[in-house]
C-alpha cells in the first residue's frame, strides 16, 4: 500500500483523544488574499492579531490568512541570521527540505494529520542559522477569516548548531467568523547546543475547533521550550505536543497556561521521550475552568535511558459547579536510573486566602479576582515584554468579569 492510500485511510481515524470531529461539516472555499504590508491589512485583522503577540516589530515575520501568505520579511539587521519562508519556497530554494518534511509527525496519524497531508494550506519555514544569537521574537500569525473554513497549515524549524531564537506564534481569526477548524503541523529541528522558544498564543471562538499536532527532536545540548497560552473560549481543543530528547543534555520545558471558559472542551499537554544520556524534561501547567468547561492536562514522561530526570506538573482552580478539570500525569520507566516524578493537584479558591485578603480591605469578588490572577501568573513563561503585557490585560479581565 502506498503512503497515500494509508493517508486517505487515516481521514476516517479519530484522534486518541479529544473529541472526534466530522471533517465534512467544514468548507474548502475561501478568498485570495493578495501581498500586503501588516500596515496595509485591514484593522480588524492587525487588532486581532496584536491580541496574540504579533504586530510587525520582530526580527521576522510571516503572516497567513486563510490559505494566502501575504506577508513575510526578514528584518534587514537579521539578514543572513534567520530565513523565513513559505513552505513552498523552502521546497523551491533547498532539496534537504523534503527530507525533513512529514519525517517527524506521520501523516497517517490520524484524520487531522491526513487532512494536513491531502489538503495543504502552505504554512512557514524558519531557519535560524548556525551560532545566531536572534535578539527579538520572530512572529507568525495564522488567521481565519473565513467562516466554517479548515484551515490545514504544516510549518518546518530548523534551529542549526549553536543558534538562539524565540518564535511567536498568535493564532486567530477575523471577529465575523464563528467556526471552523485549524489544522497545525509543526516540525521542530534543535540542533546541537542550540536553544529555541516557542510559544503559542491561540485567541479562537465559542465554535471553533483546533488540532495542532507538533513534534521535536533535541540533539546534544540543545534546549526546546514550549509554551502555550489560551485563555478564550473555543469549542474544542485537542493537541498533545512531543519532544524526542534524543541528544545527550538535552533540555525541554513545557509550559501551559488554560483558561476554560463557555463550553469549551480542551484536551491539552505534552510528552516527552528521554532517549540522551542526561536528558531533562519538565510539563507544567495551569488551568483554570469556569461555566460548563472541561479542561483535561496530561503529562507524560518516557524514560528510555539511565541518567535521565522529567517532572510533569499540574494544578487546577475550578471556578464553577459545572466545570470539570481532569490531571492525567504518566510516567514511563523503562531503564534503571531513570528519575521521573508528577505532581498534581485540583482544588476551589482558598476560603483561607480569600479572608486573608478581605482582612485587609478587599472584598469577597476582589479577594478572588486577586487569587485568580496569582493562579495564572504568566511569568513563567518568560514571554517577551510586549506579548507577556498583553497576556495581562487578557487575564486581568477575565479576573475583573468575577466582580
Amino acid at each position: 500500500m502506498s503512503r497515500e492510500e494509508k493517508v486517505r485511510r487515516a481521514l476516517g481515524k479519530p484522534a486518541r483523544y479529544g473529541p472526534d470531529l466530522d471533517l465534512k461539516a467544514y468548507v474548502r472555499e475561501a478568498r485570495e488574499w493578495p501581498t500586503a504590508s501588516i500596515e496595509e491589512l485591514p484593522k480588524e485583522v492587525t487588532g486581532r492579531a496584536s491580541e496574540v503577540g504579533v504586530d510587525g516589530s520582530g526580527s521576522g515575520v510571516y503572516f497567513q490568512v486563510d490559505r494566502s501568505v501575504v506577508y513575510r520579511a526578514v528584518e534587514r539587521m537579521y539578514e543572513g541570521k534567520v530565513e523565513v519562508l513559505s513552505v513552498r519556497e523552502a521546497f523551491e530554494k533547498y532539496d534537504w527540505v523534503e527530507k525533513l518534511f512529514w519525517k517527524l509527525v506521520e501523516p497517517d496519524t490520524d484524520k487531522y494529520t491526513a487532512l494536513a497531508y491531502l489538503e495543504p494550506d502552505e504554512g512557514y519555514f524558519i531557519r535560524i542559522h548556525r551560532g545566531a544569537k536572534v535578539e527579538r521574537p520572530i512572529q507568525t500569525c495564522m488567521f481565519v477569516s473565513t467562516d466554517k473554513l479548515d484551515q490545514n497549515v504544516h510549518n518546518l524549524i530548523v534551529a542549526e548548531e549553536g543558534s538562539e531564537a524565540h518564535i511567536i506564534t498568535g493564532c486567530t481569526l477575523h471577529p465575523t467568523v464563528r467556526s471552523g477548524l485549524h489544522v497545525g503541523v509543526s516540525e521542530f529541528y534543535v540542533k546541537r547546543g542550540a536553544k529555541l522558544t516557542f510559544s503559542m498564543v491561540h485567541a479562537w471562538a465559542e465554535g471553533f475547533d483546533v488540532r495542532p499536532r507538533s513534534r521535536a527532536v533535541l540533539e546534544d545540548d540543545a534546549t526546546f521550550v514550549s509554551n502555550y497560552v489560551c485563555l478564550k473560549p473555543v469549542r474544542t481543543f485537542q493537541a498533545l505536543p512531543e519532544a524526542l530528547c534524543e541528544g545527550k543534555n538535552s533540555r525541554v520545558r513545557f509550559n501551559t497556561v488554560i483558561y476554560g471558559s463557555g463550553s469549551s472542551v480542551i484536551d491539552v499537554g505534552a510528552r516527552a521521550m528521554l532517549r540522551g544520556a542526561g536528558s531533562r524534561a519538565e510539563i507544567v501547567s495551569r488551568v483554570v475552568a469556569s461555566d460548563s468547561s472541561e479542561v483535561c492536562a496530561r503529562g507524560v514522561l518516557i524514560g528510555e535511558v539511565g541518567d535521565v530526570r522529567g517532572h510533569t506538573e499540574c494544578m487546577g482552580l475550578l471556578l464553577s459547579e459545572d466545570a470539570s478539570i481532569r490531571a492525567i500525569p504518566e510516567l514511563v520507566g523503562r531503564s534503571v536510573g531513570a528519575e521521573l516524578t508528577h505532581e498534581a493537584a485540583i482544588g476551589k479558591i482558598s476560603e483561607e486566602q480569600v479572608e486573608y485578603l478581605m482582612a485587609r480591605g478587599f472584598s469577597r469578588e476582589e479577594a478572588e479576582s486577586l487569587i485568580v490572577r496569582g493562579f495564572m501568573d504568566v511569568g513563567m513563561l518568560k514571554l517577551p515584554a510586549g506579548l507577556e503585557e498583553k497576556v495581562k490585560e487578557t487575564v486581568d479581565s477575565i479576573a475583573r468579569k468575577m466582580y
